[in-house]
């Protein structure tokens, strides 16, 4: 995550003066899953049937950015998403999870020029938030906006309450209360989450950095937005009906995934795209088939999404190696991973077959940046 600005209102307040705003303003990124998440262990904990791991993509893009203000003027606790205000949403299980876990654990703020403590434990717990938050990818449309958009809740939070971990990995661990795959949007690079399971609590399903976004920085990202409508089936509800239907996804969990994740985290070690990008396409057709073997069968890929695995595929062979590696989650878009030596080429590929319907168009079509 990446801390925009960071804004904390200490005039010396007295009888005539309004209760002071604190307020702290983060952005934190989307993350693609490139071994899947879907199907939860423990609901009320938000915990997964499996481990999984994602590659966190860059903020220059695909980001939510979220201001979280707190003060004793505030008579209750609002969120407002996109500029409108999410009525009701401030008591929801997943939102009520982020705030009063970081709130939980926050410390004094201190004056930095006087040490005078500003506000203290008990007075954060005193106080109503205020939430402002804007994706600017399309929302629900399979390309992980509620990943970014809880990472940067609970960032926010964090950054505001001055909240300080009491184990390694609570902050993500609170995260996932929100949107399982969040947890791992607060970490750049290649993260993996532990689906844990040992502790009671689920304390143990954390995410854990494999490798930094410096670590293999030739990778690339080339994400086809094949629709920005909302999809018809929501990952909450399709998972929950995988998991009651899918003897698949029951296999899936028990047998395959730990060795995928044995083979990708080497792959990503070692810089070994052959074996990272096999894995990852296996994993997400895999994904794809546990949806189909629901009863009844969920499709989040369309006509044109299963073309741009056909073209993935015939890229590799003419090439004679893995150059490009597909991915779809719980959506029509596609996200195809390559490395620098090869974006030119791929994305003159997918524009050779999926063209602007106008060049005036193209800037808004293609973005790079």
């Amino acid at each position: 995550m990446t801390t925009n600005k960071i804004t904390v209102a200490v005039p010396k307040a007295d009888g005539n003066t309004n209760p002071i705003i604190h307020k702290a303003t983060v952005s934190a990124p989307t993350n693609i899953a490139c071994i899947k998440y879907w199907g939860k262990a423990d609901s009320h904990y938000n915990t997964p049937i499996n481990d999984s791991l994602s590659l966190t993509l860059d903020q220059s893009d695909l980001r939510a950015v979220t201001s979280a203000s707190a003060s004793l003027a505030f008579d209750k606790d609002r969120l407002w998403l996109n500029g409108s205000e999410e009525v009701g949403a401030a008591s929801s299980r997943r939102f009520r999870a982020c705030v009063d876990g970081v709130r939980a654990l926050a410390t004094e703020k201190i004056d930095p020029d006087t040490k005078e403590v500003i506000v203290s434990k008990d007075d954060w717990k005193k106080m109503h938030v205020y939430i402002a938050s804007y994706n600017t990818f399309p929302t629900a449309a399979g390309l992980a906006s509620s990943a970014a958009g809880y990472a940067a809740l609970v960032a926010a939070l964090v950054e505001l309450f001055g909240a300080k971990e009491s184990y390694p990995g609570e902050f993500t661990a609170i995260a996932r209360q929100g949107s399982g795959s969040a947890c791992r949007s607060l970490y750049g690079g290649f993260v993996a989450w532990r689906a844990g399971g040992e502790k009671s609590d689920w304390s143990d399903s954390i995410a854990e950095q494999v490798a930094d976004e410096a670590h293999w920085g030739e990778v690339r990202a080339v994400i086809c937005v094949v629709s920005d409508a909302k999809k018809e089936t929501s990952s909450t509800a399709g998972m929950s009906t995988s998991v009651a239907t899918s003897e698949l996804l029951a296999f899936r969990a028990k047998e395959v995934v730990s060795k995928r994740m044995k083979i990708i985290e080497e792959a990503i070690k070692a810089k070994d795209f052959e074996a990272f990008g096999k894995v990852t396409m296996m994993d997400s057709n895999q994904f794809h088939a546990t949806c189909l073997d629901t009863y009844p069968p969920i499709f989040y890929m369309n006509d044109v999404s299963r073309s741009i695995v056909q073209l993935v595929h015939r890229y590799n062979d003419w090439a004679g190696e893995i150059r490009a590696a597909y991915t779809f989650d719980a959506g029509p878009n596609a996200v195809l991973y390559t490395l620098d030596k090869h974006v030119i080429e791929l994305l003159a590929l997918v524009l050779k077959y999926y063209p602007c319907e106008s060049e005036d168009l193209i800037g808004d079509y293609v973005n790079n940046k």
